[in-house]
């Protein structure tokens, strides 16, 4: 089977894709149950499938990206502004 953990972190999302037999597999996932709560610090959830690719590509990067962008907009606009100012000096 495919094995899918999902360890969410103070740092961000961990992922760890593997190969498992039934047994191994189910048991882990019916193990972490109580540690499962998606959206929680050090939540651990472990899935199983066993269908091609079931464990699918990483879900994309949401984070900070917003917080990035705007930061490097407001650097742009402070140097455009510094660069018209010794322009017209």
């Amino acid at each position: 089977m495919c094995q899918k953990e999902v360890m969410e972190k103070s740092f961000g999302i961990m992922y760890r894709k593997s190969c498992a037999s039934s047994a191994a597999c189910l048991i882990a996932s019916a193990g972490y149950q109580s540690f499962c709560s998606p959206g929680k610090v050090n939540s651990v959830c472990i899935s199983c499938c066993n269908t091609p690719l079931c464990n699918g590509p990483r879900p994309k990067k949401r984070g900070n990206s917003g917080v990035k962008l705007r930061a490097h907009m407001i650097t742009t606009a402070l140097l455009l502004k510094l660069s018209l100012l010794f322009l017209y000096r």
